[in-house]
């Protein structure tokens, strides 16, 4: 009977149609994992489950639109936290506020990897060597990153101010376009997501110098993260989560709750993560809230400490 209890939870509080908005376009890894959640979701939770894409913005167009919809336990939003934990301190004026959605749970999370390729050397094993490379070739560490303000971005700047070396951060639109030019040599690295790396890694085309998580990621055993080579400030394993509009009631957040973590303890959701280097990360609505506030005063650190801003 207890096993049974989430699923007559969700079950009393099934809806016609659930829409679940991405700030980004099809065919990327949110958009991905939003999908294959929505197909476990049809016929448990909704009669209907439809994704609604709505990119712009660096992922701020989903948000607003998730605060614009009701709050009836139908509408909610799959996004990375960034959106939610760097913009508001990065960014002067944003269209929507934390406080306006309500956290649901997290879907899935990833560690960043810190790449070098061809054009720095062989011998550069591990961060400390790095630095003391980029330090005696002053305008050779070019970095670059999936986008301007991402987490990445914050990550490869922080290092570089707490080892006192000067990098060129290279900021591109997502990790796809600065691939190539890591592995061609033509960028010394790159601050991405671990997933984008792991086979190239293991192919020896690039490696590896350190993770952001809190231990080593089970995907580059041999790694050492940030945390193991001195700088545990740049420790971050960064989530993807659900979300709904603000006002939405305790039932249907603990129902959308439940029919999301019995939707992720499906084998076919482990076995689509795997090649994304990327871990489930199932939680309950306050675990979801607590990591939303810890993350968002870790990225107010990041983002001040180096005085970035977004719209400046």
């Amino acid at each position: 009977m207890l096993g049974l209890a989430p699923f007559h939870g969700f079950a009393q509080n099934r809806v016609e149609t659930l829409r679940i908005i991405v700030g980004f376009p099809p065919g990327g890894t949110t958009d991905a994992f939003a999908r294959r959640i929505a197909e476990k979701m049809r016929g448990t939770y909704a009669n209907n489950v439809i994704v609604d894409n709505k990119p712009g913005a660096g992922g701020q167009i989903g948000v607003t639109t998730l605060k614009s919809a009701p709050a009836d336990g139908a509408h909610i939003l799959y996004s990375p936290a960034s959106m939610l934990t760097i913009y508001p301190h990065s960014y002067s004026k944003l269209s929507y506020a934390p406080s306006d959605v309500a956290p649901i749970g997290i879907g899935h999370s990833t560690d960043h990897a810190f790449v070098v390729g061809p054009a720095v050397p062989d011998s550069v094993k591990n961060v400390k060597d790095f630095v003391e490379w980029a330090k005696a070739n002053p305008g050779k560490a070019s970095i670059g990153n999936p986008a301007a303000g991402s987490m990445p971005h914050l990550l490869a700047g922080r290092l570089a101010m707490l080892g006192n070396f000067q990098i060129t951060n290279v900021p591109f639109p997502g990790s796809g376009p600065a691939i190539p030019q890591v592995m061609g040599g033509q960028l010394a690295g790159m601050s991405s997501p671990l997933g984008d790396w792991v086979q190239h890694h293991k192919a020896g085309k690039i490696r590896i110098l350190a993770t952001s998580g809190p231990d080593r990621a089970v995907y580059t055993p041999d790694v050492a993260t940030y945390r193991e080579q001195g700088f545990g400030e740049l420790q971050v394993r960064e989530w993807f989560g659900f979300f709904a509009p603000a006002g939405v009631s305790d039932g249907a957040k603990e129902a959308l709750n439940s029919a999301l973590r019995a939707a992720m303890n499906q084998q076919d959701i482990r076995d689509f993560v795997t090649p994304l280097a990327a871990n489930l990360e199932s939680s309950t609505t306050a675990e979801h809230t607590r990591r939303l506030a810890t993350d968002s005063e870790m990225a107010r650190r990041l983002v001040t400490a180096l005085g970035f801003k977004a719209d400046s």
